[in-house]
């Protein structure tokens, strides 16, 4: 860093008696009262250089051999003051990034300008200011963070807005810089990680208020990479964020402290999308439930993770603990990839009869980026919908995760999104065994979000055995296995020999209605099933079993310590004839019924 150094004499200041004081053959005849201390010094010096103190002098009164000056309100204190009385002794003194705003306001203050005498003591810090200090990087920094303890005087004297210009100038010509050697293909992935947020980790240290008028300046010339502004921003919000929640009784003022700091670092994100991780967004939106900031911006961050929610993790997720807030982001994103415009043959129709009179090679490039933006939005809803059953199953463990939340983030993915059942599944056998309290009529309500038909035979195997699942939803796992192995080859010696010894577990034969199971079975969760295939005599066990299941919920049986082979003898006698409710099960094509 730079540094500059002004007299030639020797120090003569000294302490005695809590005053400072000269070592000089002349008796003083100037007191100073300078904030909490008393300097007794000489007026020719002094008076030869500040104007100020010549006019304080003719208005103050003598006391004795003495003269009194008081200044208050001086600008940089004793230590300022005394770097100016010691230039005007001639004394050596340093300037330097540290001390040369307090000593400039000081200077300023007491009126050491060229009127009163030249080479004085302004001129000659303007000339270190700009010719040195605006020239460094690490001096500009530096300089800028000492403003803070005079702003005002800084602002009217324009040291402040020099610093930012001098900051900002250096940052945009470095970055240009480095897009060269990069594009040059000289640079090395070692001088790439080093370089990356050189500027970032620097302009960190600065408060709010100076790095906002920074990041405003670099956001408005319109050059800056809006990724390179992101990355000193995430820098910015690890520095001075809270890393952890605090206790009850500090929150109200942790969150006056650091409302404006966290609204400020919004505030300044680029609105493209893909500036900052999805991660970072997170952290910003966990730091403002935490604070219970302001909703707005709250509402802000969650449409900002929606944009790009399929970067997220389930670690991300989890982090941010609070499962109304996932809820929020999840529709949010739901609601974008809705509002985007489908592709479809009759708009593409559309805009090319809207597009004729452009070339062929126009329209054929805009239809492909067209198609290309559809299909990132399906694979974006595949990968969301992925996610959202990794999430489930771990939030599934919370005891304290009502059933209502756990069913509502389900169901906000849309079916088509979930290729395949099993992590849902997962969620739900978690959530089960975590909530062992739930009655039968919470349990398939719960169940009732699951595609039987989407399920691995893993999983229903494991389904099939399941014993805290609906009695319904196991009938329905077992039948779709018999359905899958029969469609392979219409034979039932492909069903495997586990699904057979269930099958029979249950007194059902598999020989009698694997053909009653076509390709075209359907089993729907949805209130319009028909009772098609439950009317054929064959059934009657089938139809006995949902019975009993049914029995159990609308009469609120609970059968301690008896398995469901047991519980089904004991429902033996029921009538055959199934009720309106257990119509709703099971669905097979007309053409098949009859058939048998």
């Amino acid at each position: 860093m730079k540094f500059m150094k002004l007299g030639s004499r020797p120090d003569i200041f000294y302490t005695k008696d809590s005053v400072r004081s000269v070592s000089s053959e002349v008796s003083s005849d100037l007191i100073i009262q300078v904030k909490g201390t008393r300097y007794l010094l000489h007026k020719f010096p002094l008076l030869s250089k500040c104007l100020h103190l010549q006019r304080l002098c003719l208005e103050s009164l003598d006391s004795g051999n003495h003269q009194i000056v008081q200044l208050p309100d001086f600008p940089g204190g004793e230590e300022a003051f005394e770097l100016c009385a010691k230039f005007c002794y001639g004394i050596t003194i340093t300037l330097s990034a540290y001390n040369i705003v307090s000593t400039r306001c000081a200077a300023e203050y007491l009126q050491m300008t060229e009127d009163a005498e030249k080479g004085n003591l302004i001129y000659k810090l303007e000339v270190f200011f700009n010719s040195c200090i605006l020239r460094g990087w690490k001096d500009s920094v530096v300089t800028l963070q000492t403003t803070k303890a005079l702003s005002l005087w800084s602002e009217e004297l324009s040291i402040t807005n020099r610093c930012i210009e001098a900051i900002c100038s250096k940052v945009l010509k470095r970055v240009r810089n480095e897009d060269d050697i990069s594009c040059s293909g000289t640079e090395s992935l070692r001088d790439k990680s080093v370089r990356k947020g050189w500027w970032g980790e620097d302009l960190a240290e600065l408060k709010i208020d100076l790095y906002w008028r920074i990041m405003i300046a670099l956001k408005s010339d319109g050059k800056m990479p809006l990724n390179l502004i992101g990355d000193a921003l995430k820098i910015y919000a690890s520095r001075w964020l809270p890393k952890t929640g605090s206790d009850s009784d500090s929150r109200s003022e942790i969150a006056s402290k650091y409302s404006l700091l966290l609204e400020s670092i919004v505030n300044l994100l680029p609105a493209a999308k893909g500036v900052v991780s999805c991660s970072f967004l997170l952290k910003l939106l966990k730091v403002a439930n935490d604070l219970k900031v302001f909703s707005s911006l709250k509402i802000e961050l969650v449409k900002r993770v929606g944009l790009q929610f399929e970067e997220v993790t389930v670690n991300d997720l989890i982090m941010v603990c609070d499962v109304d807030l996932v809820m929020n982001i999840l529709e949010e994103f739901m609601l974008q990839i809705s509002q985007s415009p489908p592709t479809s043959p009759q708009r593409s129709r559309f805009a090319f009869e809207r597009r004729r009179s452009r070339s062929a090679e126009n329209v054929d490039f805009e239809l492909q980026e067209s198609r290309r933006s559809s299909s990132v939005s399906h694979s974006s809803k595949l990968k969301v919908a992925k996610l959202v059953d990794k999430y489930l199953q771990e939030v599934a463990k919370d005891v304290n995760l009502p059933l209502d939340k756990f069913v509502a983030i389900a169901e906000t993915v849309p079916e088509f999104a979930r290729c395949d059942h099993d992590d849902l599944y997962s969620a739900i056998d978690t959530y089960l065994k975590a909530h062992p309290e739930l009655d039968k009529t919470e349990r398939k309500r719960l169940c009732r979000i699951l595609d039987c038909k989407k399920l691995s035979i893993s999983s229903c195997m494991h389904a099939a055995q399941n014993e805290l699942l609906p009695l319904r939803l196991v009938v329905q796992v077992l039948f779709f296995e018999q359905a899958r192995a029969a469609s392979s080859g219409g034979k039932v010696t492909n069903i495997s020999s586990n699904i057979k010894a269930l099958l029979t577990s249950y007194g059902i034969d598999p020989s009698k209605h694997a053909a009653q199971l076509s390709t075209s079975t359907s089993i729907h969760a949805s209130d319009n099933w028909s009772v098609n295939g439950l009317n054929s005599p064959k059934n009657t066990t089938l139809r006995m079993k949902l019975a009993e299941d049914d029995f159990d919920e609308n009469n609120d049986v609970e059968i301690n310590g008896i398995g469901r082979s047991s519980r089904f003898k004991s429902f033996c006698s029921l009538p055959t004839k199934p009720k309106r409710m257990f119509s709703k099960l099971w669905s097979t094509n007309r053409s098949t019924t009859q058939k048998n």
